[in-house]
């Protein structure tokens, strides 16, 4: 495209000075070097509140149109008159040329403070829906003992099956391995003061009282935890909980209370499973290392360890199994229809089970730290 008028503007200073522009105002004019450093300079000596004339341009584009603009400090002229073809431009202009302010930046501590506040608003909530699933299962668990011949049997003979049954395996499995690497420690410790005899008494106090229930625990958690969030969570995927509600069967009573119950049940089974696997690799280590015999493993076991603890061992695995059981029934009841609120309920589910686990084993620790003893 041929420039025949190149841009240019003319001021003339009188009682207020007036700026008059003409020419073509058009990119291909700008591309001219010496054209672009006449019009500069020209646009310098100009005053910015003088009174601008446009109408003589002949013609004008959005890079004319903008060269001007940003000369303006990207505003208006006080005086100025235009074209309507012009003016149209220049509205299209500060339509688009309008950007957003920043957000201003809060402090780094100000920022941490105010996640902290949102993270301990979201337990507080989580809490909150925690408690009335207790209270709603307490419910469900009269209203069984009432009518017991509607209760979900089936349900619960079910998940009794796939939580405990379905777990005994890899309890044994990992409870054995644990007891072996426990009596090989103890023994290198116990060899130097000559108390090989007292293994049968650690390794009794430690797996009956504290690691058999909590290592169970922890792996039902980790297992059927996050199956029961899982299963739930598809469910609010698939909408069969809306279907559920709609057809006026409740959550509680048909969901949570088979879980929680069968889960209850399993867990002391699974916990001491899990304990007789870990002395069973106990008891082998230490022939192996000490030559402490099976027979005076057994012999010695029942006086070392008071049957109190196996008791409160079986009792506080209960509470594991149903808060486990709550725990995944919450997480999966909170899930969003999508796959990302899935995947982030089901981890939250493990995660939270396994630091419920720890937290009321450390307040059975405290409550009971005078019973077996």
């Amino acid at each position: 495209m041929q420039i025949t008028n190149p841009p240019s503007i003319l001021s003339e200073r009188g009682n207020r000075s007036s700026v008059k522009a003409q020419g073509e105002w058009v990119s291909a004019a700008f591309a001219d070097r010496q054209v672009w450093k006449r019009l500069d300079a020209q646009l310098e000596s100009a005053g910015g509140e003088a009174e601008w004339d446009l109408q003589e341009i002949e013609r004008l584009d959005h890079v004319g149109a903008q060269i001007l603009w940003n000369h303006w400090g990207k505003r208006p002229p006080a005086s100025w008159r235009l074209t309507p073809a012009q003016q149209e431009v220049f509205e299209q202009l500060e339509r688009f040329s309008k950007v957003e302010a920043p957000p201003r930046t809060t402090p780094w501590l100000y920022a941490q403070m105010c996640h902290l506040g949102v993270l301990l608003f979201g337990a507080f909530v989580h809490f909150k829906d925690l408690v009335a699933l207790i209270g709603q299962l307490v419910f469900d668990l009269g209203r069984l003992a009432v009518n017991p011949r509607k209760g979900p049997w089936r349900d619960i003979s079910a998940h009794l099956y796939r939580m405990g049954a379905t777990a005994l395996p890899i309890t044994a499995l990992v409870g054995f391995l644990i007891g072996v690497v426990l009596a090989y420690l103890m023994s290198l410790q116990l060899r130097q003061f000559g108390a090989e005899a007292f293994i049968v008494n650690i390794l009794g106090i430690s797996l009956i009282r504290e690691l058999g229930p909590m290592l169970g625990a922890i792996l039902v958690a980790g297992r059927s935890g996050s199956a029961i969030t899982a299963q739930i969570g598809v469910m609010r995927v698939t909408e069969e909980l809306d279907a559920l509600r709609v057809m006026g069967i409740p959550h509680g009573f048909r969901l949570v209370m088979p879980r929680a119950l069968a889960l209850g049940i399993a867990m002391p089974l699974v916990a001491l499973w899990t304990t007789l696997a870990a002395l069973a690799g106990g008891m082998l280590a230490a022939d192996l290392a000490m030559n402490i015999s099976p027979a005076y493993f057994v012999q010695a076991l029942p006086a070392a360890v008071n049957v109190s603890n196996l008791w409160l061992a079986m009792g506080k695995s209960v509470v594991f199994g149903v808060f486990i059981a709550l725990i995944g029934c919450h997480w999966g009841l909170s899930v969003e229809p999508n796959t990302q609120s899935l995947g982030e309920g089901t981890t939250a589910s493990v995660v939270s089970a396994i630091t419920m686990v720890i937290i009321v084993d450390a307040l059975f620790a405290i409550a009971f730290k005078n019973v077996g003893f």
